[in-house]
C-alpha cells in the first residue's frame, strides 16, 4: 500500500508533536515520507521513536537503539532513522534558542552555539555572554540578553533553548529560596530534580552561575562542577574563552574584568557562533552585583591589554 501523503502526514505531524518536535514538523515529517513506500513500515518507525531510550541528545542510531531492532530494519529504514535523529535535533530547537548543533557546518551536537565565560579573582566575579542566536547557519538575532540575575544574590549565564534555560533559573531560584541562598546545595537540588522530573530532562540547556563566594556549571546532563581556578566556559567558542581567560589568569595587573573582556574577544573572533554584542554582569569584593558594559569599561583606562 503506498503512502497518501496528505493522509499520513497530518497524523504523524500530531505523533511528532507529542515526542517534543516543534518547528518546521509538516516538512521534517513530509521529507522523511518521502523515504518510506509503506505506511505500516512508517509506523514501525513511530513505535522506535516512542521508546524511552530515544533522546534528542543522541548522537548515532547504535546509541539509542538495541542491535535487534536495527537488525530487523532494511536499509531504507535504517536510512530513515537517521533522518529521524538527525530530524529531531533539527526540529525540536526553538527559533531563538543557542542550541546544540548538528552537521551541515554547525557545532557539534553536545555543544550549544554560543559562548558564555566566568571569571573569579581577587574578590571579584564577571560573567559575560555573547549576544548572537543562530539557527543552522544563518544568524537570527545579533542581541540577545544571556545573563541573569536570580535572586539576591547570584548570577547566571545559559547556553541552550532560552525557554528551558528560563525554567531552569525559575527552578534554581526557587531552591536559593528553601535553602536560605546555600548556591552548592540549591544547584545540588536542582541537579536532582533535572534528572529525575520526566519533564527537566527533556529542557535542553546549560548553566553557568555565581555567588560572592563559589561558581558553579551546570551541565546538560544535571552535573554540577565546580572549577579549580574560579574559571567556566560554555559554548562552541569555550575553548577559546577558555584557554585565553586561563593564560591571563595569573598576570597580576589584569583584574577579573579585563581577563574577561579579553578571552571574550579571542572566542569571538575565533567562533562564528560567538559575535562581540556582550552581555555582563559583576560581583564585587562586598558581594554587591552590578550590570556592566564590559566594552565601555576597557575603553575607560581600566585594567587590559592595551
Amino acid at each position: 500500500m503506498g503512502l497518501n501523503p496528505e493522509a499520513i502526514v497530518p497524523k504523524y505531524v500530531s505523533l511528532m508533536r507529542e515526542l517534543g518536535f516543534s518547528g518546521a514538523v509538516p516538512l521534517y515529517v513530509a521529507s522523511a515520507l518521502l523515504s518510506y513506500q509503506d505506511a505500516a513500515g512508517f509506523d514501525q518507525m513511530a513505535a522506535l521513536l516512542q521508546k524511552e531510550r530515544l533522546c534528542s541528545q543522541a548522537v548515532a542510531k547504535e546509541q539509542i537503539l538495541p542491535a535487534a531492532d536495527l537488525a530487523g530494519l532494511n536499509s531504507e529504514q535504517v536510512a530513515l532513522v537517521d533522518l529521524l535523529l538527525a530530524g529531531r535535533a533539527l526540529a525540536s530547537e526553538p527559533l531563538l534558542s543557542f542550541a546544540r548543533g548538528a552537521h551541515g557546518g554547525r557545532p557539534d551536537k553536545d555543544v550549544h552555539a554560543t559562548t558564555v565565560l566566568c571569571v573569579r579573582k581577587d574578590g571579584q566575579v564577571v560573567l559575560v555572554a555573547d549576544g548572537q542566536v543562530t539557527m543552522g547557519g544563518t544568524v537570527v538575532k545579533p542581541n540577545v540578553r544571556k545573563t541573569r540575575k536570580i535572586g539576591e544574590h547570584v548570577i547566571g549565564g545559559f547556553a541552550g533553548a532560552t525557554a528551558d534555560a528560563l525554567t531552569l533559573f525559575e527552578r534554581l531560584e526557587t531552591k536559593l529560596e528553601e535553602h536560605s541562598g546555600q548556591l552548592t546545595r540549591s544547584c545540588v537540588e536542582l541537579s536532582k530534580m533535572w534528572r529525575l522530573d520526566k519533564y527537566l530532562r527533556r529542557l535542553d540547556a546549560a548553566l553557568v552561575v555565581a555567588d560572592h563566594n563559589q561558581s558553579l556549571q551546570i551541565t546538560g546532563n544535571g552535573d554540577v562542577l565546580e572549577p579549580h581556578d574560579g574559571i567556566i566556559a560554555i559554548g562552541s567558542g569555550s575553548p577559546y574563552a577558555l584557554a585565553a581567560a586561563r593564560a591571563l589568569i595569573d598576570q597580576p595587573n589584569l583584574d577579573a574584568l579585563a581577563i574577561a573582556r579579553k578571552a571574550m574577544q579571542i572566542a569571538s573572533d575565533a567562533c562564528i557562533y560567538t559575535n562581540d554584542n556582550y552581555t555582563a554582569l559583576h560581583i564585587d569584593g562586598e558581594g554587591k552585583i552590578a550590570e556592566i558594559d564590559i566594552k565601555a569599561a576597557g575603553n575607560s583606562g581600566g585594567p587590559g591589554l592595551e
